[in-house]
């Protein structure tokens, strides 16, 4: 096809998870010249793709864990007021997580850390350029840029290591008075002090048409999209020979795992247990919200996020922990929109829609990409967090390459599955 690039690996691929991770992995394994098998419970984009804030965050390159959160976390875990909830049962069951997590937060470590992030944020359109012009989607993107701002008067002074760490690595930043910020976005409140303007962060305005989009590209081009779930393999001497579904089973040869935060059962089989948590976010899908914003808004403090789609206001926040099968409590998603007028009080409009979904993280706040240590026909992509939909294109790509036998775009030693 005249969008293939090489065409000359040859074989077959089955990838399980047709999240946003998983299309663009199995396109760049079409590009690749691979026979290419797509298969997901859900329909493509439904899990977590589905809900995210549509952020390409160039400058999402600080790790969730930063010097000085071992002395807040216990706090927050007990205020019902900050961004993060954990769920007094769970707490327990979660906390070597929240060890690791925190053990994370040493400078030497974070700086480390943002080194891996950033190696896959700054090719964040190296991954999705090729894919947006060959399946006609680049109506889909946004090029605004993104406001953090700031309530505190010291806000900024107090996020100096974190912007410093972003201009380091290449992020154009340019920092903002209350009153700038009002210039830019006049809906912001008064109590808005400060601001930080990323010119390079580019918003999604609909991630689930995106990854169908996505999708429907993939299928066009001759693969194969199934809508089963996937339970395990039958392993052979050389590994897995068969995947099991709710359908029979299909014979498989090179497998990818991308289904995010629900793929710590297919990691057992293959050996590998990582530390995966399911970080609940939360959305409200607004119409009609009385308001006009012209870039998309991110409240340092309430870690809220206002997004224009192009159906809708999406006002999304909330890292909750509560365990991946446990109900989603949607007072959480009312805290968010809640916070949200506080920064922006003319939000006014009727919720058409409340959102509930699972982030896939693990304490290093980097994803797993790369082969698994036992099978060297299994190849794992997960664990991206709040970044899934920024990186995902890349990690399409690294998995392209990486099943070709080709070197990869990006050294993937921060990412292999056995560092844990």
């Amino acid at each position: 096809m005249s969008d293939s690039t090489s065409g000359s690996a040859g074989g077959h691929v089955t990838v399980i998870g047709a999240g946003i991770v998983g299309t663009c992995s199995a396109l760049y394994l079409q590009r690749e010249g691979f026979d290419v098998t797509l298969i997901d419970r859900d329909g493509p984009g439904e899990g977590a793709s589905l809900g995210n804030a549509g952020s390409l965050g160039v400058a999402s390159i600080p790790p969730g864990s930063m010097p000085g959160l071992i002395w807040k976390l216990p706090g927050m875990m007990l205020d019902p007021l900050t961004p993060l909830a954990v769920d007094r049962l769970y707490m327990l069951r979660s906390m070597p997580w929240f060890l690791r997590f925190m053990w994370n937060s040493r400078r030497s470590k974070v700086e480390q850390i943002a080194d891996g992030r950033n190696a896959l944020l700054s090719r964040i359109f190296e991954g999705y350029q090729p894919l947006l012009d060959d399946a006609g989607a680049e109506d889909l993107v946004a090029h605004h840029g993104k406001l953090h701002v700031y309530e505190r008067a010291d806000g900024l002074a107090r996020s100096a290591y974190a912007l410093e760490m972003r201009r380091r690595r290449g992020v154009k930043v340019q920092e903002m008075s209350g009153d700038e910020a009002r210039e830019m976005e006049p809906v912001l409140s008064p109590i808005i002090k400060g601001a930080a303007f990323f010119p390079d962060v580019h918003t999604v305005i609909n991630p689930l048409r995106l990854v169908q989009v996505f999708a429907q590209h993939f299928v066009r081009r001759g693969g194969t999209l199934l809508r089963e779930s996937v339970s395990g393999f039958e392993i052979g001497a050389d590994g897995p020979s068969r995947i099991i579904t709710d359908a029979g089973s299909h014979e498989v040869d090179k497998v990818v795992i991308a289904t995010g935060a629900w793929s710590i059962p297919l990691a057992k089989q293959m050996g590998l247990n990582p530390p995966l948590e399911a970080e609940r976010g939360y959305h409200n899908m607004i119409t009609d919200p009385g308001i006009e914003i012209s870039v998309s808004i991110t409240s340092n403090e309430r870690y809220v996020v206002l997004t224009q789609m192009e159906h809708g206001l999406r006002v999304s926040g909330i890292a909750q922990f509560s365990g991946l099968h446990s109900e989603p409590d949607y007072t959480l998603a009312d805290r968010v929109l809640e916070n949200a007028r506080v920064v922006v009080p003319g939000l006014k409009g009727k919720v058409e829609s409340k959102w509930a979904g699972p982030r896939p993280s693990l304490p290093d706040s980097l994803p797993i990409i790369g082969p698994s240590p036992r099978y060297p026909k299994i190849y794992f992509a997960f664990g991206h967090d709040h970044v899934g939909l920024a990186t995902g294109a890349i990690t399409g790509k690294l998995i392209g390459e990486l099943v070709a036998g080709r070197p990869t775009s990006v050294d993937l030693t921060p990412y292999r599955a056995d560092r844990y």
